[in-house]
């Protein structure tokens, strides 16, 4: 949805209805994660995509459907002998997309939600997209870590989706929800799909090279908050990371403690040190290795650096079990030489490790390529 949101509200704003396609649901190797949208605006004019092509065509047709009858539909597209090319995935998975009318009417808290997303206030959006009643099916809930907006027309089941929203909120998670068809916990018919809108992940890239800078481009592209620090103010400046959101002249060690004091270091926080100078690096990473929650820890250098980080890290005090922790020397082996080429390694390394992958070529692999 964030891709999609600044047409979405311009639209909404002048008044427009327009027909909201969302993946709900995947199975198999499907093309696109849950929270995939596709837009139907004014003129029928077609915004994102739920599957990279395979079946936007019918979701387009559908987009149509709605906006002429207001009711919405869950619709699940598949492979098929016949229709695999025109209706279906031609890679062989399987999702659900649900598509609503959205406008003024329907979705009155859009602004509210755009406005919790813009300034990184965590916001998830229930939206019920099965249930034997047609009626509640559209209905949604705005819910916040301390309070919620709408309702889907029975307190109970607003009860059970706040509470499991939250939970899916604090881990920045997008699923479908199933229910009872008065949120029974045990039951099903009912279909609840929580779009989360956390704070955008950080990358956080400690010394100033030109690798960082590589790393800082990369890390934008790949859709992270990157800070850039260092306690060289000649080398940190904003002017020689144009990729990075902030650049903080400051000494490592001090700035992420400072960080994870502020509450502002989560499971999905990245961190790469790219100093390898052990004055900075080993202060560093006697923090980062201790942090309760992140998601990725690397260090650079080489075969020897490494080993000389680990004896000093084990002499200031760490465990084998906090030791373990650092993926170094960081990056996937890609044969990389340049900056650039570094930095895609870094960022294979971050994203096998986000989604289980092994890093192994998929032309020698068998089974799922999505993890």
């Amino acid at each position: 949805m964030r891709d999609v949101l600044d047409r979405l509200l311009t639209w909404w704003k002048a008044g427009e209805s327009v027909a909201v396609g969302t993946v709900v649901a995947t199975f198999q190797s499907a093309p696109r994660p849950p929270g995939a949208v596709m837009l139907v605006g004014p003129g029928l004019e077609v915004v994102g995509s739920v599957s990279g092509g395979c079946v936007e065509g019918a979701v387009y047709q559908l987009g149509e459907e709605i906006l002429e009858s207001g009711e919405p539909v869950l619709q699940r597209y598949g492979v098929s002998d016949e229709s695999a090319f025109a209706v279906g995935l031609t890679c062989g998975g399987i999702i659900d997309v649900f598509v609503e009318k959205v406008d003024r009417a329907t979705f009155p808290e859009l602004a509210e939600v755009a406005a919790d997303i813009a300034e990184g206030r965590p916001v998830a959006v229930a939206t019920v997209v099965a249930h034997p009643d047609p009626a509640r099916i559209g209905r949604r809930l705005i819910v916040r870590p301390d309070g919620q907006l709408g309702s889907t027309g029975s307190d109970r089941v607003d009860d059970a989706i706040v509470d499991d929203a939250r939970g899916l909120l604090a881990n920045g998670r997008t699923e479908t929800l199933e229910y009872g068809p008065d949120g029974q916990r045990r039951g099903d018919g009912m279909r609840v799909f929580v779009s989360s809108y956390a704070p955008v992940p950080r990358l956080l890239v400690f010394g100033a090279i030109d690798f960082a800078a590589a790393v800082a481009r990369l890390g934008t592209f790949l859709g992270y908050r990157v800070t850039v620090c260092d306690a060289r103010a000649v080398f940190a400046t904003a002017s020689r990371f144009p990729f990075a959101d902030e650049v903080i002249v400051d000494w490592p060690h001090r700035y992420l403690s400072d960080e994870a004091a502020a509450g502002r270091i989560d499971d999905r926080t990245v961190i790469c040190v790219l100093t390898h100078d052990p004055k900075f690096d080993v202060p560093l990473l006697e923090v980062a290795l201790r942090l309760p929650q992140v998601a990725y820890i690397g260090a650079m250098g080489s075969r020897r650096t490494h080993d000389d980080r680990l004896k000093r890290l084990r002499e200031a005090g760490l465990s084998e079990t906090e030791v373990a922790r650092l993926a170094s020397p960081i990056g996937l082996d890609l044969g990389a030489r340049t900056p650039e080429e570094t930095a895609v390694s870094i960022a294979a390394e971050i994203i096998a490790q986000r989604w289980g992958g092994a890093g192994q070529r998929l032309s020698t692999a068998a089974g799922p390529i999505h993890h």
